[in-house]
């Protein structure tokens, strides 16, 4: 009787702890809440119920509850959280943060789920590098976005320029030619250095690069140099500041005036151009920076967001399937035609249709690139080297010693301390 007892005791707790988990027969299964933290705005609301009842309808023992973050301050917050036992399940960050998060050690590797489930070898490589630190495949890529060519369709006709130009040399002449009677050809601020990465890989140069030493700044190299001093020419057929950036003034509202025929921006520029001045709706046109020959377009800085899986996420397994299918085919193709970005492959890039200004970045995505994959470029941007090195070169300075001094800074700014 004793050992009797002892066993219905021992199957009354099974049967308890089988009930709690959703396994006794005939018992449905426990709801999983999978925690999701996304950047303000980075979805619309639309998007993100017709993916979640999509999800849940699929996946009836998840639950999904996603959280937007503003993109102020939110390194820190993510690096707390990784930190923590309450991390969320699935983080989204911008793809050149990715390595500042896996120094830390707190992100799950998913490396098998890039090669087994995710067709990696089609991502376009400015998002799916950045994710990739030391041979695993931390950060897997969402969506993209990079700089194209918005322009003025009237100056261009105006000018008797039929076409976009498709090369470099053919974009110096559009621009010069377009550069008179009060008209800039081309509105291209001095301390643009996302453009000016782009002309620098082209040369073949890079922004820094990884030695044994650690990370070295390589704006000095022959090939930078060529890439600024290509950047100079192009600047000089119109009247951005020297001494500005993008936002100082803001581009777009000097384009909005109508006497500037061309910029370099990522396409939702054209709806503040358009909203700032709505005699151009319809008047904008959209094509890739053009590479060194027609063949392919120039190198742009891709931006974007990857998705991470923190080590101590309560329900990993079920934020990795999460993540799967935010990468898949089918919402990559509802993401891109909702919210005008860059799938994550190059093979999904027809998907966006006859969308203009979307079929110009795709086009430039195949050829995007990233920062360099340091976890303290952050550093470098807080206090960018860049920016001084270019007004310097512009007003006449030599641009050999320039790029030394800007070189000999970040290779400072990249040593971790």
């Amino acid at each position: 009787m004793k050992n009797r007892s002892r066993l219905c005791s021992l199957a009354l707790v099974s049967a308890f702890l089988l009930d709690g988990c959703g396994m006794v027969p005939g018992a449905g299964p426990q709801k999983r809440t999978v925690s999701i933290w996304l950047m303000k705005d980075s979805v619309s609301d639309d998007f993100l119920k017709r993916f979640t009842t999509a999800y849940e309808k699929d996946h009836p023992s998840v639950k999904l509850k996603f959280t937007f973050q503003e993109w102020t301050g939110i390194g820190k917050k993510v690096t707390d959280a990784l930190k923590s036992n309450k991390a969320p399940d699935v983080i989204e960050v911008g793809n050149t943060q990715v390595a500042q998060y896996a120094e830390s050690d707190a992100l799950h590797d998913l490396t098998l789920e890039s090669v087994r489930d995710l067709g990696n070898e089609e991502w376009l490589p400015g998002l799916a590098e950045p994710g990739s630190i030391n041979g695993s495949q931390y950060g897997i890529p969402w969506y993209a976005a990079n700089r194209i060519v918005i322009y003025n369709k009237d100056l261009f006709a105006g000018a008797g320029i039929s076409r976009p130009p498709r090369t470099r040399a053919e974009w110096l002449e559009d621009a010069e030619k377009l550069n008179h009677g009060g008209i800039q050809g081309i509105y291209l601020s001095g301390q643009d250095w996302y453009t000016l990465a782009g002309f620098i890989w082209d040369e073949g140069g890079q922004l820094a690069v990884e030695k044994a030493a650690g990370w070295q700044g390589a704006l000095n190299t022959s090939a930078a140099l060529r890439g600024m001093a290509f950047y100079k020419k192009l600047q000089s057929h119109g009247d951005g500041p020297r001494d500005g950036d993008e936002e100082t003034p803001p581009q777009a509202e000097v384009f909005a005036q109508g006497k500037v025929a061309q910029m370099i921006a990522v396409p939702s520029a054209a709806t503040v151009i358009e909203n700032a001045n709505p005699g151009l709706k319809g008047r904008l046109g959209f094509f890739p920076v053009p590479g060194k020959t027609a063949a392919a377009p120039g190198a742009v800085f891709t931006g974007g967001s990857d998705l991470i899986v923190p080590k101590h996420a309560g329900e990993r397994a079920a934020a990795i399937e999460v993540v799967k299918a935010l990468a898949s085919r089918k919402w990559q193709t509802d993401l891109a035609r909702t919210m005008h970005y860059v799938p994550n492959k190059s093979t999904l890039a027809g998907v966006i249709g006859g969308d203009e200004s979307t079929a110009a970045m795709a086009a430039g995505a195949a050829r995007g690139r990233a920062t360099p994959n340091s976890p303290q470029w952050a550093d470098v941007e807080a206090d960018n080297p860049i920016k001084p090195y270019m007004t310097a070169v512009l007003q006449g300075q030599d641009p050999g010693r320039a790029a030394r001094t800007a070189s000999e800074r970040i290779t400072a700014a990249l040593t971790p301390h």
